[in-house]
């Protein structure tokens, strides 16, 4: 609950770093590092918790609450980067990177970032193997973010 309260409001009152420090959310990393962000994630309070915190780098992310959605999505419009949950009803994580590496071509290949509880050695195997870029583990701190979508800018502009 703090950490969602820190998040959300963070002029909360609470002084307990449970969520990294502020400083690390530069609002005008968007403007420096442009990308246009798909968040994928079924739980409404973690889309709410990442929204915030891509805003408070600048960003705007469209949202898709499973991986089904999220394959509609990308064949409606090109993004540079999903934030992919791993676990979610309908069509997993795992999955629907698989389909839309199979399915899409080169130039409408997503970066795609995994969001996961799971953070073991073999996890993140099965990620790489399924065609995801880069995980980030949940809970997801703001110096974890904002090093994945620095990643993700420098991949776009190879």
């Amino acid at each position: 609950r703090t950490v969602l309260v820190q998040v959300l409001n963070p002029s909360s009152g609470n002084q307990r770093a449970l969520v990294t420090p502020t400083t690390v959310f530069d609002a005008g990393m968007a403007t420096r590092l442009p990308l246009h962000i798909l968040l994928v994630e079924d739980n409404a309070v973690n889309q709410k918790v990442a929204l915030r915190m891509l805003e408070r780098l600048g960003y705007r992310a469209d949202v898709a609450g499973n991986g089904e959605e999220a394959i509609q999505a990308l064949q409606r419009q090109t993004f540079d980067v999903v934030l992919m949950d791993v676990q979610m009803p309908v069509l997993d994580g795992v999955s629907a990177t698989r389909r839309i590496r199979a399915e899409f071509s080169a130039k409408e290949q997503p970066y795609i970032i995994a969001m996961t509880a799971h953070a073991m050695e073999n996890d993140e195997q099965e990620f790489r193997a399924a065609g995801m870029d880069d995980y980030v583990t949940k809970p997801v701190v703001g110096e974890t973010l904002v090093a994945a979508l620095e990643r993700a800018h420098t991949a776009s502009v190879v």
